[in-house]
């Protein structure tokens, strides 16, 4: 790691149990920099939801440290903490809850204590960041699942955070749904600097979009670097209930059972595309 990139958010020898004692982490510790798109990948009941719930103060660990910018959060103002870091629901449903999208929005910022010409700003602000602009008088029971899902994210963004954590934000969506939050998600990274932590089970999107990937298995931490590093070891990712990308898969197969004389590995239809016009001299 460059030690000139700034390290937002870490947590040393973090431990949860839930209160039937099952053991949901075990001495996690990570770090994200500011201006990562990380991505937490695990099979069910790996930890991904606990650990985003931890990060953000949702939740206390019973052993080690989560910190932010350096200070432990348990330090720090709750309010102040959840505009800071904060969480889209895998269910818009559980998040959403004012008659109309515009009520929605603001009540981050009026909690804040924001004036209402500010409020208003953020408003508008964050229905153009999702591209959703002029849907303020809209009721939220109007709206299309995935059109609530930009309305959560808007309501996240008009609290100005650091950090977004994002738990599965392309579960039950369309082809093209998933196309368009990922993008959207992309986008709002590297053109506002937001930082963003996904859990996710949608493998194919990660060589795309992700910058680092952390793979859990049963409460630990099995694997951590680049989307390259990680999906190298496809054992490693096979004991954690977990595939390649299925670009991967094909030239893995390809490679070990056909033959196929390549020292590169593809992972995204792009790289596919210009690997194979190399190996066919096109």
């Amino acid at each position: 790691m460059n030690l000139k990139e700034k390290i937002l958010i870490e947590t040393e020898a973090l431990t949860f149990s839930y209160p039937d004692g099952v053991r949901a982490l075990e001495d996690i510790n990570l770090y994200i920099k500011k201006g990562e798109f990380v991505g937490i990948l695990g099979a069910n009941g790996s930890g991904k939801t606990t650990l985003l719930r931890l990060l953000n103060g949702l939740l206390k660990p019973a052993q080690g440290k989560v910190r932010l910018e350096q200070e432990d959060t348990r330090g720090i103002n709750r309010d102040a903490l959840f505009s800071r870091v904060c969480t889209c629901f895998q269910n818009p449903d559980h998040q959403l809850f004012a008659p109309t999208v515009g009520l929605d929005i603001a009540f981050g910022p009026v909690n804040l204590g924001l004036p209402k010409d500010v409020v208003r700003a953020r408003v508008e602000g964050a229905l153009k960041d999702v591209d959703m602009s002029g849907y303020d008088n809209r009721a939220i029971n109007s709206l299309s699942y995935g059109q609530k899902k930009r309305i959560c994210l808007a309501g996240v963004l008009a609290m100005g955070p650091e950090v977004i954590l994002l738990d599965e934000p392309t579960s039950s969506l369309d082809p093209m749904g998933v196309n368009a939050i990922m993008r959207l998600l992309k986008d709002l990274n590297k053109r506002k600097g937001v930082t963003m932590v996904m859990s996710t089970h949608s493998i194919d999107l990660v060589p795309v979009f992700i910058d680092r990937v952390i793979v859990l298995h049963k409460g630990r931490i099995v694997s951590e670097g680049t989307p390259r590093e990680v999906f190298s070891d496809s054992k490693k990712l096979s004991d954690a209930k977990l595939r390649l990308p299925r670009i991967g898969e094909l030239f893995d197969v390809l490679r070990k059972e056909d033959g196929l004389e390549t020292d590169n590995f593809p992972l995204t239809v792009g790289e596919a595309r210009i690997e194979l016009k190399s190996l066919l001299n096109l």
